[in-house]
């Protein structure tokens, strides 16, 4: 019984570390948006583009950094889009956690993404990485 209690452990405790380890980690990603999804559609830069709900509390502080970053630096754009009301889109593009935000670049693919709250000095650098490509 001590055993199994001690894998039990030892498993939600990897398993936690793993989660803390991928949350709010920009990682690279494929993949193009589906038409529509973007207002007006892909802009001359990059857009962030930021997957929430109305019960999602770290939403708001992925909107905080985003709006920020879209006034610190031009070309950048920051949209919302409710997961709630766009469900064949998250299927489609395989979010399954709030608050996930996709950074597209100018021909509409996706570049980055993250699940979480992001670094503000992550986003910046990825945001400056794709500008320039």
């Amino acid at each position: 019984m001590t055993y199994v209690v001690l894998a039990v452990l030892a498993a939600a405790t990897v398993a936690g570390l793993i989660y803390r380890a991928r949350y709010g980690r920009l990682r690279a990603s494929a993949g193009a948006l589906p038409p529509g999804l973007l207002p007006g559609g892909p802009s001359d830069g990059v857009t962030l583009l930021h997957f929430t709900s109305k019960t999602c509390a770290p939403c708001r502080q992925v909107r905080a950094v985003c709006a920020d970053l879209s006034k610190d630096i031009a070309g950048v754009r920051h949209v919302e889009v409710d997961a709630d009301e766009h469900l064949d889109a998250v299927k489609g593009l395989d979010i399954w956690r709030l608050p996930t935000l996709l950074v597209v670049d100018r021909e509409g693919r996706i570049a980055r993404r993250t699940v979480g709250v992001p670094d503000r000095a992550d986003l910046r650098k990825t945001v400056t990485e794709v500008l320039a490509a």
